[in-house]
């Protein structure tokens, strides 16, 4: 028997009756809804920030930065937490194409959700605005200054950044898409591995 034949006929873990796919750990699933939540704050924060007024705008930037990095510790202990668990494994009767398609968003989302606010803290220590005073993480944690301003550099990072931050809506709106074809197309139990 090969590797391919054995992972076929291996039981799926965490599979009963609520759960015929499987299902991922608790922890995989505490780690999943919180950061459902925080994604959003951050993302809605980081959209309007540009049309709120100003003096309002310093409360809004304070609330994304801090969404941002949470989101960033909560993905790398995700990441961490799955290296040892890894989640169950595809059921028998999905697709191919399905399997590549949900490897592919799943890969470039753990991607963004720890790029992307590494991206977001660095160009706002290279503005000249380190989560200290006024910024600081959670608006009283103040955070060790990583660099001086260096506007070139934070234009190069801010860049990358607003384009991920635009298309973050998209990729997230097809993985719920994704989830929800399963369910209400398919019949099948995608969406209840993570409940």
């Amino acid at each position: 028997m090969d590797l391919g034949q054995a992972a076929a006929t291996a039981p799926i873990r965490g599979r009963d009756p609520m759960h015929p796919d499987g299902q991922y750990s608790t922890p995989a699933k505490w780690f999943h809804w919180l950061t459902v939540p925080l994604l959003i704050l951050s993302i809605t924060s980081g959209l309007v920030i540009k049309f709120i007024e100003e003096k309002y705008k310093l409360n809004f930037y304070v609330l994304h930065e801090s969404t941002g990095l949470i989101i960033l510790t909560l993905a790398s202990a995700r990441l961490g937490w799955r290296l040892y668990n890894p989640p169950p494994a595809h059921p028998d009767h999905l697709p191919r194409r399905l399997r590549i398609a949900a490897e592919a968003v799943h890969r470039t989302l753990y991607t963004i959700l720890i790029v992307q606010p590494l991206l977001g803290f660095f160009a706002t220590n290279a503005f000249g605005f380190p989560l200290r005073g006024q910024t600081a993480f959670l608006g009283f944690i103040n955070l060790p200054k990583f660099m001086e301003t260096h506007e070139t550099l934070a234009n190069a990072l801010i860049t990358p950044h607003r384009l991920i931050g635009w298309t973050l809506p998209f990729l997230l709106a097809a993985h719920i898409c994704g989830a929800i074809y399963h369910h209400a197309r398919r019949k099948d139990g995608t969406l209840l591995r993570m409940l």
